[in-house]
């Protein structure tokens, strides 16, 4: 038997697009100022939770290495907000056989 809670976090939403973009609540930030972001984040609440999502295109390694970087700066309330992959891939294109 699985179980599967739901907790709604209240805290700061940290997107990963296509291209390594990273996104605080729906605001670009480059990705030399992502560390010094999230370490004046944490400064400012040692308590901060932190949202992390990314599309189904985003490339496992960048979504690893904002993980790495939020945990780097002490943030410890981590969420994931996973989506699944369904449907073509934008632009309509299928995907590529057995990935």
């Amino acid at each position: 038997m699985v179980s599967l809670s739901q907790t709604h976090m209240k805290g700061i939403r940290v997107n990963l697009l296509e291209g390594n973009a990273v996104f605080f609540d729906n605001a670009y930030v480059p990705d030399d100022q992502v560390l010094p972001r999230l370490f004046e984040l944490h400064r400012g609440n040692p308590d901060i939770k932190i949202s992390i999502s990314a599309t189904p295109m985003a490339i496992y390694g960048d979504v690893i290495g904002v993980l790495d970087k939020v945990r780097s700066v002490g943030i410890t309330k981590i969420g994931y907000q996973i989506r699944a992959a369904s449907g073509p891939a934008p632009g309509g294109a299928a995907p590529p056989p057995g990935g």
